[in-house]
């Protein structure tokens, strides 16, 4: 598929996605945009708004979790209350982190079955995302 023709929605599917499991740079797509002539502004924020997207269903999937699950994969009680105590030490702070690559994804959903505040996990996600996407927009221009 081509998602260049696709434009706005493409870039907005390509952010989507990459901010779930799936390996892929919307970093990348992005530049590509910017390269073909796109709205820098328009880029900025329909990448923010994919992006933020995917990264709310990461931690509404970690909201679903339940503990017996984990206790059912071997995991021992112990090892879950260091997980939820380092989660409540840093709480939604973690979510500005939610845009680096391998580990932000698992953040939220740890975030969202720990149930941290969605407000602030919310807010601190779109700024981190956003500033992301603006640094790479600037650099471009």
């Amino acid at each position: 598929m081509d998602y260049i023709s696709l434009g706005f929605f493409g870039l907005f599917l390509i952010t989507f996605l990459s901010a779930t499991i799936l390996p892929l740079s919307s970093e990348f797509f992005l530049l590509l945009m910017l390269a073909n002539g796109y709205d820098p502004i328009f880029c900025l924020i329909v990448a923010t708004a994919g992006n933020s997207l995917g990264g709310f269903t990461n931690y509404g999937i970690g909201s679903l979790g339940n503990l017996v699950w984990l206790k059912r994969l071997g995991m021992s009680e112990i090892k879950i209350q260091k997980y939820a105590n380092r989660i409540q030490k840093y709480g939604s702070w973690l979510a500005f982190f939610s845009w680096v690559p391998l580990i932000g994804d698992a953040l939220l959903v740890a975030l969202g079955f720990f149930k941290s505040s969605f407000t602030k996990v919310a807010i601190l996600l779109v700024l981190g995302k956003f500033l992301r996407y603006f640094t790479i927009t600037l650099f471009y221009l």
